[in-house]
């Protein structure tokens, strides 16, 4: 058995062109059952809100569902946008899912909103309330924990004394300081935002403490996303991923659409103007046959020393994904 790190999964429940939000759904389950079967660490779902291409809003309810249909893989939120909801709230979610599924729950905490300004405030507590985020970290962890003699306040019930683990999410500096300070496992998402990872990082194991409250482990550990697509050649893989590069291109042209199909011609597909932009969004990626994506891994894990690697993949067809995956377990646990 080889002694690499763990491989973990982060599902958007991305929607391909020409199907629907349920197909998305479906073959979200099946990658649950895909994962579970091939030995990965965890899945997480990221909350995304008002997204044709995306169908993670409600990640507790995708959780749950996937819960129902695995064994032993870990699931959880990568993450849950705090600033979205009340500390008391997701506690309850949590707490409850911890007692239907046991042990087998996380929950990732991330600053951001998860969509665009405007439907962040039609959400329930708006932008303005990331300037509480670590009050409501620390709120939320003293709900998740065992309710104390002449406690005041609400309980967080049904799961008093469940323990859910926190993560703590981040794409900048603010995050790898908060998850130093709170003591906490910190995930960064180097597959969307590479630019900071080395000083994020590094940040994060130089500042680390195990001292507050909030602490859940003794050192530092580090995630990290990366983008992955598999293929019995390098070339099919490229060809394959055309599908994550058009939609990093919609990104950021505001072009909003669901997945779309691989293409021959990337150039033409997203013009020009954007493909600096698609190589630096996506630096952190390793796309080829077997082989070729195991060495552009270890890679990977080398230069920011991750203690466990979580990888997001798109295609526009969810069978291409799953043996994606598929190929991924192989080569990388023999």
């Amino acid at each position: 058995m080889s002694t690499r790190i763990p491989l973990s999964i982060l599902d958007l429940v991305p929607v391909s062109a020409g199907s629907s939000v349920s197909d998305a759904v479906q073959s979200s389950l099946g990658l649950a059952r895909v994962a579970d079967r091939l030995g990965y660490q965890r899945l997480w779902y990221a909350e995304h809100h008002n997204s044709v291409a995306f169908a993670s809003a409600a990640t507790s309810l995708l959780i749950g569902r996937a819960a129902e249909h695995t064994e032993r893989i870990r699931l959880g939120a990568g993450g849950v946008m705090l600033p979205n909801h009340s500390p008391l709230m997701v506690a309850e979610y949590y707490r409850t899912l911890r007692e239907m599924y046991g042990d087998r729950i996380d929950l990732g905490l991330g600053r951001a909103p998860g969509t665009d300004p405007m439907t962040a405030r039609a959400l329930r507590r708006g932008a303005d309330a990331t300037d509480t985020f670590v009050e409501d970290v620390v709120a939320l962890h003293r709900y998740l924990a065992p309710a104390q003699p002449g406690q005041r306040g609400p309980v967080a019930i049904p799961g008093v004394g469940t323990r859910v683990p926190l993560w703590m999410l981040g794409s900048s500096l603010d995050g790898a300081q908060v998850a130093a300070f709170l003591g906490l496992p910190y995930a960064f998402a180097s597959h969307f935002a590479p630019e900071l990872r080395h000083d994020a990082i590094a940040l994060y194991r130089s500042r680390f403490r195990a001292e507050f409250e909030t602490a859940q482990i003794e050192k530092p550990y580090v995630m990290a996303g990366v983008n992955v697509l598999v293929a019995p050649t390098d070339e099919e893989a490229a060809y394959l991923f055309t599908t994550a590069q058009q939609l990093a291109a919609g990104i950021r042209t505001g072009r909003r659409m669901p997945l779309q199909p691989p293409v021959r011609d990337l150039a033409a597909a997203i013009g020009p103007d954007v493909a600096g932009f698609v190589e630096g969004f996506q630096a952190v990626r390793a796309v080829g046959s077997p082989a070729t994506v195991v060495a552009q891994l270890e890679a990977i894990v080398a230069d920011l020393e991750l203690d466990e690697a979580i990888v997001t993949t798109y295609c526009h067809d969810p069978a291409m994904r799953d043996r994606s995956f598929e190929l991924l377990a192989q080569a990388w646990w023999g």
